[in-house]
């Protein structure tokens, strides 16, 4: 079975994708700690990663990112306050760049042929979570390992998401809740780190919509409606 990286966040995007992968590849998966507010969905990451029995699993620090976003971004910076609807203060710059690159550099380790992530077609409101995007820095990539590629040392990757394919955050919900079923609920989304989900947040908001859109009763505890 062929290989695949995937970015490995505890959120329900990541783990509906790995769900949808699961069958496909061998999967290696990749947890970056960046400095974000919600912690949590790092060892609600770890735990998954055991439950679904993943070749593999790596947590990265990269928390210097906190330091270079200073207080511009609302994910990392305490300092500001959590907008309820979409800012561009919740775009952390480049983010999703600096995880597949990473991803990447792992994947032309293990002779990976694929680098997956959770994006989707809803997010439009992120550049970094685009196809144009994914498959720009896909070309620079495999450019950058050009020669061992060319000599066999290394294999080409792709970089996929339900984006690529067209597949919306309520259509890949409804693959992994197929697959994985009410485990689904034990994912994190929310941008705030308490003890359940704020309901409040962007996140939290597009969350629920998701499971309103696939008519899943959505059994995630929040703080608030």
């Amino acid at each position: 079975m062929k290989k695949a990286i995937i970015i490995f966040s505890g959120g329900l995007d990541s783990l509906c994708t790995t769900a949808y992968l699961m069958s496909k590849y061998q999967l290696y998966a990749i947890t970056f700690a960046y400095g974000q507010r919600a912690k949590k969905e790092v060892n609600i990451a770890k735990c998954f990663a055991k439950t679904l029995k993943l070749k593999e699993h790596k947590i990265t620090d990269i928390a210097f990112m906190k330091v270079l976003y200073e207080n511009t971004n609302v994910l990392t910076s305490k300092k500001k306050r959590m907008p309820s609807k979409f800012d561009y203060s919740i775009v952390a710059p480049i983010r999703n760049a600096i995880f597949l690159t990473i991803a990447s550099a792992w994947a032309f380790t293990k002779n990976a042929s694929v680098v997956a992530y959770g994006a989707h077609t809803g997010d439009k409101n992120y550049p970094d979570c685009r196809p144009t995007f994914s498959r720009k820095l896909e070309n620079a990539l495999n450019n950058g390992e050009i020669d061992g590629i060319k000599s066999g040392k290394r294999k080409r990757i792709k970089i996929w998401s339900p984006a690529v394919d067209g597949l919306s955050k309520s259509e890949i919900l409804k693959i992994g809740h197929n697959i994985l079923g009410d485990d689904i609920f034990k994912t994190w989304s929310c941008y705030e780190n308490g003890k359940v989900h704020c309901g409040k947040c962007e996140s939290c908001r597009n969350r629920k919509k998701a499971f309103t859109v696939s008519h899943i009763k959505d059994k995630t505890k929040y703080r608030t409606n």
